[in-house]
């Protein structure tokens, strides 16, 4: 459910408050805004100075309510929806702007009700969601940023097409996104989204694929992209194209699925963010057909997963909550709520998990206004019913607040 009302000045209570930070959750909070800005954070309601620029303050009262900062998915695809119709699937890879720009205003309306104040785009085949960046900038949606690839970058031949493009036979990786960002009238992304593996296979449980790129390849790419002053997402499962990446000197991995030990301590001493997206793998094994090889394999894929992401956070890891939505059984919004559960099964607290949704994200796109609640921050919240304790079991009462 969205609420609407928040006050552009004014007060909020919080009977518990997780600020982002990853530290405790707090009670008994009192939080002051001024032009839709956190200007203060008391314990007391008399503690808040007399000078408050707003004279009988509205109070939005959330007693038996948990409050948080609003959330962020780093890995969607915003022209495409979770549905498993198969033709419905197939229409929107081949899909026109007029009709892609309805697909995605649909999906980031989904987003905003689930408390999702930000999404990262990975890349879809013809540049639709750039493009509706740029074209919209003027009317876009306040309540949520967009960052977004506009097209990935595939090895010719191999996974990636759906999502993106490929250099000419002949021309580089670096070549190829050098051109494609001076060509005339050029649409600069917000990151570079680079693909170097394949997908995970549903009917081989842990079987790897090579990677796309070279190390001197991916190497070449983070150099041009630190020049253009972007990041570099890179799509990776399996312990060598998780490798390159990561010594490539990316800025986040995606997925990650396979990469064992070694990359997760690599990933860790450099502060490189993960994302885990392991929501995939729990959507095809309850969409597939039951009990068939490749739903028992998804499941299998999810527990490995849930494993590396326990032994990520004993390592220092730092990630962030990314869904893949657009994926089977993956929808927008929606996801992200059940990609939270599964941060509780790989043993994070209430904080951790919370941290993970929003501050790291922030850190992540770029975006310093959003990720924790302190004074200096956009006012944006999500609200959900009860303790924080009742966080996981209550994630169905969660609400969007702008």
């Amino acid at each position: 459910m969205m609420i609407s009302n928040l006050p552009s000045d004014g007060v909020i209570y919080a009977e518990w408050l997780i600020d982002g930070t990853g530290t405790r959750p707090q009670q008994n909070i009192w939080i002051t805004i001024h032009d839709h800005m956190i200007s203060g954070i008391y314990t007391c309601y008399t503690d808040i100075p007399n000078h408050h620029p707003v004279l009988n303050p509205p109070i939005l009262n959330f007693s038996g309510h948990t409050v948080m900062p609003a959330w962020i998915d780093c890995h969607v695809h915003l022209v495409m929806s979770g549905t498993p119709d198969a033709d419905i699937r197939k229409s929107q890879l081949e899909m026109d702007y007029q009709k892609a720009r309805m697909v995605i205003s649909t999906h980031l309306q989904d987003v905003i009700q689930c408390g999702i104040a930000a999404v990262r785009d990975g890349g879809d085949g013809h540049g639709h969601t750039l493009r509706y960046k740029h074209e919209n900038r003027e009317s876009f949606n306040p309540a949520v940023q967009l960052k977004t690839a506009g097209k990935a970058w595939h090895q010719a031949g191999r996974y990636g097409k759906l999502i993106g493009d490929c250099p000419e036979p002949g021309e580089s990786l670096s070549e190829a996104l050098a051109k494609s960002m001076t060509r005339p009238d050029p649409v600069c992304p917000d990151h570079i989204k680079i693909v170097n593996s394949g997908l995970n296979s549903l009917t081989c449980f842990g079987k790897e694929t090579k990677p796309q790129f070279s190390m001197q390849e991916m190497t070449a790419v983070v150099k041009f992209a630190r020049w253009m002053n972007l990041p570099v997402m890179v799509h990776a499962n399996g312990k060598l194209p998780v490798q390159i990446a990561v010594e490539s000197g990316c800025s986040s991995i995606e997925h990650g699925f396979f990469m064992g030990r070694n990359n997760l301590e690599k990933l860790a001493e450099r502060q490189i963010v993960w994302i885990p997206t392991a929501i995939t793998m729990k959507a095809y094994s309850e969409w597939l057909l039951p009990a068939s090889n490749e739903a028992e394999t998804a499941i299998r894929n999810l527990e490995h997963q849930i494993g590396q992401m326990m032994l990520a956070r004993k390592l220092g890891v730092p990630i962030a909550l990314g869904t893949d939505s657009g994926s089977l059984g993956v929808f927008h919004g929606y996801s992200a709520k059940e990609e939270l559960k599964l941060f509780q099964e790989a043993g994070f607290s209430v904080s951790e998990a919370i941290q993970c949704a929003t501050l790291n994200g922030a850190r992540l796109l770029g975006i310093p206004n959003l990720g924790s609640l302190q004074p200096g921050k956009r006012a944006c919240f999500t609200v959900i019913d009860g303790p924080p304790e009742q966080l996981f079991a209550n994630l169905n009462s969660l609400k969007g607040l702008t």
